[in-house]
């Protein structure tokens, strides 16, 4: 799906475009392609991802083919103003996965859900039941499939005609699947939510708003695991800081030049971000 010439220009940030819409806005524009029946991918960043998209051209290459890039970070809104690039708002790719259920159930949209273990699945699918009535489930299928299924799983979801194809994965794997066998699927809307499903079944839970508004989800979620999570986001964060440090330096010294950052790794950036949780399932929340 292409960007609507109505739309605002997307802000540039690392040599990222982002899409500065807000949580409204990101909604009609889905809506929008399910009613045209044409596709739109969406891509959600934090500062985990940015950093490891620094190092891994497949991810990056991923997420920056999205039809519609969201910061899904506090802190990667925060660094948009402070770079003079400003996005509007946080659009949290779990906000917007539950406003599409409601959006699916009032308008009869068709939705598939693609990841998290067996158990975690059909504990989400019986609680989006009971939260959202009437909606039209396309299909459902966990996320522990073998390496080389792809296609088969691309047919089934094809074949269920569902409107709206939600993968609940961790990253890269979400963005490649997405990449690679997205358009394949013929799903309207293709989004990456994560741990979602697992907040959805009650195995993990979500930081409360204070927490979210002032960015420190990421902090809940180490509370919660700190010998995997703790580490790895100090890490991280710290080379979140460092890149945004240096492009507000770059564009201090060069005036009006607001291009695209060297997209190939910095030494900052080295942080080890790469999940530890199965392949079927997802780490949910912001990472900074």
């Amino acid at each position: 799906m292409n960007q609507n010439q109505a739309d605002p220009p997307r802000r540039d940030l690392f040599g990222l475009m982002l899409d500065p819409v807000t949580m409204g806005q990101a909604v009609a524009r889905c809506a929008e392609a399910i009613e045209n029946h044409e596709q739109l991918s969406i891509g959600v960043v934090n500062a985990a991802k940015i950093v490891a998209m620094r190092r891994n051209a497949q991810l990056r290459e991923a997420v920056s083919g999205s039809g519609m890039v969201l910061a899904d970070g506090q802190s990667v809104v925060w660094a948009s103003r402070l770079l003079g690039s400003p996005l509007p708002e946080r659009v949290a790719g779990i906000d917007l996965f539950m406003e599409l259920l409601d959006e699916s159930a009032r308008r009869g949209y068709r939705v598939y859900f693609l990841g998290a273990r067996p158990d975690v699945l059909a504990r989400m699918l019986d609680e989006v039941g009971r939260g959202f009535p009437g909606l039209a489930i396309a299909g459902a299928r966990d996320g522990y499939y073998q390496a080389g299924e792809e296609a088969e799983i691309a047919e089934e979801i094809r074949t269920s005609r569902a409107d709206i194809l939600f993968l609940g994965m961790s990253s890269p794997r979400k963005e490649l699947f997405i990449g690679g066998w997205g358009p394949a699927t013929k799903a309207h809307v293709l989004h990456g939510v994560g741990g979602s499903f697992d907040i959805l079944a009650g195995r993990t839970r979500r930081a409360p708003m204070w927490l979210q508004a002032h960015g420190l989800e990421w902090l809940y979620r180490a509370w919660q695991e700190p010998v995997r999570l703790g580490r790895r986001y100090l890490r991280t964060n710290l080379a979140f800081l460092a890149l945004v440090a240096r492009e507000r330096i770059r564009r201090r010294g060069a005036p009006g030049q607001d291009g695209p950052a060297a997209s190939g790794p910095e030494p900052a950036a080295q942080a080890e971000i790469a999940t530890s949780a199965p392949a079927g399932a997802a780490a949910p929340g912001d990472s900074a």
